[in-house]
C-alpha cells in the first residue's frame, strides 16, 4: 500500500497577533515564513506583491518572521527593525524597505533616514532592536514555522496547508485560486 503525500499544516492559526493585509473575511489566506536578508524571499517579495495587486479583496496575507541567523547576519537585526517599526504602526512600511533595500542590510543609514521619513521614533527603534525587544514574539514565529514544517524561506501556507510549489507569482495564484472560499461571514 502506498501512502500519500500530506503537506505539514499551520500549528499556529492566523490571529490578531499576526501581520496582515487584506480584509479579516478575506476567502483565502497566504502566510509566509520569511527572514529579510533571504536571496528567495527578496525574489518571492515582488511575487507576493503581485499576487496580493490580482487577487486584491479576496486574499489576506500575513507575514511570520522566521531568521535564519546562522546564514544571514542581519536577519535577526531586520527582523527585530520591522517588530519595532510595528510598535509604531508602521511596520508594512518597514517590512517593504526592508525587501526592497535588502542589498543595504549591514548599512544603517538608510534604514534610519526611513524611519525618520516615515515619522518613526528613531532612538527608540534603535534602542528596542539593541535590547531584543521582540526577541520573544520574532522566536513565536520562528518556533511556530518549526512546528508547521518549515526547514527554509520562503516558506508559503494557503489556508493553513504548506504551499511546496514554486515561489512563482503563476503556480502560487492557481494555488490560492483553487483554495478561494466565498469571504468568511458572508452568505452566498
Amino acid at each position: 500500500m502506498s501512502k500519500t503525500y500530506v503537506p505539514p499544516r499551520l500549528t499556529l492559526p492566523v490571529g490578531e497577533r499576526d501581520h496582515a493585509q487584506g480584509p479579516p473575511n478575506a476567502g483565502t489566506i497566504l502566510v509566509e515564513y520569511g527572514d529579510y536578508q533571504c536571496p528567495y524571499c527578496g525574489a518571492a517579495y515582488p511575487v507576493v506583491k503581485q499576487v496580493q495587486k490580482e487577487l486584491g479583496s479576496s486574499l489576506r496575507f500575513v507575514f511570520r518572521n522566521f531568521p535564519i541567523t546562522n546564514a544571514h547576519p542581519f536577519a535577526a537585526w531586520a527582523a527585530q527593525t520591522a517588530e519595532a517599526s510595528a510598535a509604531q504602526g508602521r511596520f508594512w512600511e518597514m517590512h517593504d524597505f526592508l525587501y526592497e533595500n535588502q542589498q543595504r542590510l549591514g548599512e544603517e543609514t538608510p534604514f534610519v533616514r526611513e524611519q525618520a521619513r516615515l515619522g518613526l521614533d528613531v532612538g527608540r527603534i534603535a534602542r528596542e532592536v539593541a535590547e531584543g525587544t521582540y526577541a520573544s514574539r520574532i522566536d513565536e514565529d520562528f518556533m511556530s514555522g518549526l512546528r508547521s514544517g518549515v526547514n527554509g524561506t520562503p516558506t508559503f501556507f494557503v489556508d493553513g496547508v504548506r504551499y511546496d510549489g514554486a515561489p512563482e507569482a503563476g503556480p502560487l495564484l492557481t494555488a490560492l485560486r483553487r483554495a478561494a472560499k466565498p469571504p468568511r461571514g458572508r452568505v452566498a
